[in-house]
Formats: structure tokens, sequence, C-alpha cells
């Protein structure tokens, strides 16, 4: 049976992140996609030049009409935008607790435009935060949602880790990308502890949607069943063949996308030789 799985997040026309990269994500990973959009953006690889917020009562609207006719097997939160829009979709999910939840705490774009409003954070910490099964902050947003610095090692990763984690959420996976050095590594916190995660830094600059790429293969393989180390492991290995063939496509000139399709891609040129 293909899972379906719900993406709560942003619109990005230049197809690398939000609902786009979410879509492709899902696709990749042998789920059926859906979306409810919470803005749209003016965008492209070199960065963000306009948001348009889509209503809050709307947003529920969206989400409220996928569960009432679709099976749904996990949801994916990615750009919220404002409190309002949080406290809408917190009040839709409440009664949703039953699948899994991955909450990705969208809030600056690779570009550096700021993509949450920061009267927000305290309503996302406070209504979203505990409905999560998974939350996968980078090393900003981690540190934004404890109104702290960023991490810069792996003894301050792991203890905002388990600050997060202490806020609400099932496990968090707080992510190493912006660590200086040739590795990246992510601490995942949960009630047993402490888990360690590691990758090797690809070098290029084709990393835009990373993050939502991610959290939307996360949903994926949580949608499927499959446990949550185990899911991280499938997650972050197809988000590091993704990045690694990044350079593969050509779009835009800015930070490009990573390579959603790369499986399949190489499959369907070696039918055509």
């Amino acid at each position: 049976m293909i899972r379906n799985v719900l993406s709560i997040a942003g619109s990005d026309p230049s197809g690398g992140a939000g609902i786009q990269a979410d879509l492709k994500a899902f696709a990749a990973r042998g789920v059926y996609g859906m979306a409810a959009l919470t803005a749209l953006t003016a965008q492209n690889t070199q960065g963000v030049s306009g948001v348009h917020l889509v209503p809050a009562a709307f947003v529920a609207d969206q989400i409220r009409a996928v569960f009432a006719d679709v099976r749904v097997n996990a949801v994916k939160i990615g750009m919220i935008a404002n409190a309002e829009i949080a406290d809408a979709v917190a009040e839709v999910l409440q009664s949703h607790r039953d699948i899994p939840i991955v909450l990705d705490p969208v809030m600056v774009a690779k570009g550096g435009a700021n993509l949450l409003d920061p009267e927000a954070v305290d309503v996302l910490t406070r209504r979203l935060l505990p409905l999560a099964t998974l939350l996968t902050p980078n090393l900003p947003e981690a540190a934004a949602l404890l109104h702290l610095r960023p991490a810069e090692n792996r003894a301050e990763m792991a203890d905002h880790a388990q600050r997060l984690r202490a806020l609400g959420p099932q496990a968090v996976l707080v992510k190493g990308g912006h660590l200086a050095g040739p590795d990246s590594p992510d601490v995942l916190a949960t009630a047993d502890g402490l888990r360690w995660f590691e990758a090797a830094r690809v070098p290029t600059a084709n990393t835009h949607g990373t993050g939502c790429t991610l959290s939307s293969a996360l949903a994926a393989e949580l949608a499927k069943g499959k446990a949550l180390p185990e899911a991280i492991g499938t997650a972050k290995a197809y988000l590091a063949a993704a990045v690694a063939e990044a350079d593969t496509l050509d779009v835009g000139t800015g930070h490009g996308p990573v390579q959603h399709f790369h499986e399949l891609w190489k499959l369907t040129e070696g039918h055509s030789k």
C-alpha cells in the first residue's frame, strides 16, 4: 500500500525548496505527496524577493479538506510564517496526533531572507513543538527556538537538542551543516538519550532546499512505518546522494537545488542507451 504524506509549507517558484522540494522528495521516496500552502514566495536561486501569506483560516481549510477525504500517514510542516498560521495549523493537527508529524522550523532562507515572523517563534514553540514526532532544526534555528547563540561544537549541539526535546517534541534531530570543518554531523535526542549520525560535507554550492528535502524524506520513511533511527539513516543517505548529484543540474546562478531524482534519472538514462 502506497502511503500518503501531507506537507504544510510555503511555495518556491524556482522549484528547489518549499512545497516543490517536498513533493519531489515524496515522489522520490515512493509515497503520494499532498500539499497545503502557507505562503507564496517570489524567489529563485539567488534569494527571496517577496512573500505573500495565505490567510490562516484558509491554511486550516486546506488541511481539513485533505483529512476529510484522504488517509494521511504522515505530516511534514515547513514554513509557517507567522503566529496566526502556527495557531491554525496546531488547532487542526491536535486531533491527528496518532500519525507522525515532522516539524522543520523554517526561519531563514538560504539567501538570508527571514521566513518566520520573530513574534511567531514563541507560538511555534508553545503550540507546534509538543505535536511533533520529530523536530529537525539546523544550528541557527535551534538557537532561535531556545533564544541562545548557535552551537559551535558537538557538545553545544547535544545540549541544544536536549533542551529542545524538553519543550515537548518526542525527538529532536539537530543538523550540523553549519559547523566549521569537513564533517556535517547530526545529533538525535530521544527519551533513550543521544545518537550521532555522521556525514562528510559535500563540496558544492548547490544546497538549496536541503532542509526541506531531508524533513520530507523523513516524513516519507516514517509514513512507511520505519523506526526513527532507520528512517533518519535512510533519509540522510538519500539527501547525501541528492547533494552529491546536485552539480549535474543546471538551475540558476546562485544556490542551486539538489537532485531529488538522482536514482530515477540514472535508471532512465540507463534504459535509453
